[in-house]
């Protein structure tokens, strides 16, 4: 999964837990970036009577570094409240909810949104109400209006929405963590020999659930970088973008929580930058670690990027499949294009009319040269498919970031560095096989482009049972 359940710890605190992060720019309204980040993931949409929602002692956050020094010169922070509107009630709605003041909802969240930047909070908004979750058709019977209504235009030029959303990651969980088991749309052959077995239809294991997102799309003057601090003019758009869930830390007294405990300090318990970077890239032992940690500190993990497990595994499932590949992991040579894609950005020169470098820090970001305007047809694959509007540069909901990364590791992009290094033919094939189209809700056009979430009437069980 991109971010689902990623860490030992953070699966214990699914609230806390962001589980997809993007990052682009609005194809209608190209003056401005899309900023997307998803928590309580898994969630089945048959959750009542306590249905799910955001944490009242989790405080949210979407960075943007616009310097390259893998700190935030801009922070968007969400904080929320709940209220209960009757308290002698169990049931979360008593009747149908036809607006977001409606008197029928006896659950409701509000959130204050913040901006921080230059070393100032700057409150943008105070009591933005959340949408209900999807209920089902008696419930939330028009829920598509009560989302409209919980969109809001700001005065400072930012639009916002926090709420549930259909879950818009795709990837066969039972296929990758299957030690790697890949099922590409037809079965490929090198030199007349079948590489990969038959291994069934791809399954979408995350179809019919959904998470809770909070979005932002914000004016690009609002998130570039005033003046160009290091001259050089190619960075001056370039940005790079991450999430965080922080929660208080508590004081013990004994063996009893003192009253005081939630005064204490915040602590970093979740983050996510490119996806499944702690999924794949981070051993076990220190997943932990890198949850707690700024990018700025990415460093310590560079030599499991430079020389990821996976790249090793590939040869050993499929031997003589990935010949080249072998042989450039026996040579213990670092993977730099790796590096580059996840760790600085992409330097000038080695894709025409392309960069999202921010420097020479290390630092796991969504990095996004926001002078790239959106495509007008979007290839999934991203700059892999020649879509230079597309991941590793920021991240769309439809692209297709797991056969991308999979053909990165697999060495299709090592030619990006080394012009005589020759990618195995397997290595432009290899998928899990899945696309946006196994994405059950549609996608949106617009603001804020994650589908209607499945509701508890219609979707009783994300199994089929």
């Amino acid at each position: 999964m991109s971010s689902h359940r990623e860490a030992p710890e953070i699966s214990k605190d699914p609230v806390a837990d962001s589980s997809d992060l993007y990052a682009f720019v609005t194809p209608d309204r190209p003056d401005s970036v899309t900023l997307i980040a998803n928590y309580v993931p898994l969630q089945l949409p048959s959750g009542g009577p306590n249905f799910f929602e955001f944490g009242d002692d989790v405080r949210y956050e979407i960075h943007i570094d616009n310097d390259g020094d893998g700190h935030p010169d801009v922070t968007y922070r969400f904080e929320f409240t709940t209220e209960i509107t009757n308290p002698n009630s169990f049931l979360y709605n008593t009747g149908p909810i036809d607006s977001l003041d409606s008197k029928n909802w006896n659950r409701r969240q509000f959130y204050r949104l913040t901006r921080v930047a230059d070393g100032r909070e700057h409150v943008l908004a105070n009591r933005l109400p959340c949408p209900p979750c999807n209920v089902g058709p008696l419930s939330t019977p028009k829920y598509n209006d009560l989302v409209g209504q919980a969109t809001f235009r700001l005065s400072t030029g930012e639009k916002v929405f926090a709420g549930q959303r259909a879950d818009g990651f795709f990837v066969d969980l039972g296929a990758i963590f299957d030690l790697g088991t890949l099922r590409p749309f037809q079965q490929l052959h090198v030199a007349g020999k079948k590489i990969f077995k038959e291994a069934g239809d791809p399954v979408n294991a995350l179809d019919r659930m959904n998470v809770h997102s909070i979005a932002v799309q914000v004016p690009l003057n609002r998130v570039r970088r005033r003046s160009n601090r290091y001259g050089q003019a190619d960075r001056a758009s370039i940005i790079g973008v991450w999430t965080t869930a922080s929660r208080q830390q508590v004081r013990i007294l004994g063996d009893r929580v003192a009253k005081d405990s939630a005064t204490g300090p915040w602590t970093q318990v979740s983050r996510l930058g490119n996806p499944l970077f702690n999924e794949v890239i981070v051993p076990m032992a220190q997943k932990d670690l890198w949850n707690t940690l700024p990018p700025s500190e990415d460093k310590r993990f560079a030599r499991f990027v430079e020389q990821p497990e996976l790249a090793a595994l590939l040869p050993a499932l499929y031997p003589d499949v990935f010949p080249n590949l072998d042989r450039l992991n026996k040579s213990k040579k670092a993977r730099a294009d790796l590096a580059a894609i996840l760790l600085t950005g992409i330097p000038s020169g080695l894709i025409d009319g392309f960069t999202n470098n921010t420097g020479d820090v290390q630092a796991d970001m969504l990095r996004l040269n926001t002078a790239i305007r959106p495509s007008a047809r979007p290839n999934a694959l991203g700059v892999l498919g020649g879509d230079l509007a597309g991941f590793p540069n920021g991240r769309r909901v439809t692209d297709d970031v797991v056969t991308i990364s999979l053909r990165a590791i697999a060495g299709l992009t090592v030619p990006l560095v080394d012009k005589n290094f020759k990618p195995d033919a397997a290595a432009s094939a290899v998928t899990p096989g899945l696309s946006a189209a196994d994405v059950t809700a549609p996608f949106l056009r617009n603001f804020p482009f994650l589908g209607t979430p499945y509701d508890g009437f219609n979707n009783p069980s994300a199994s089929g049972s």
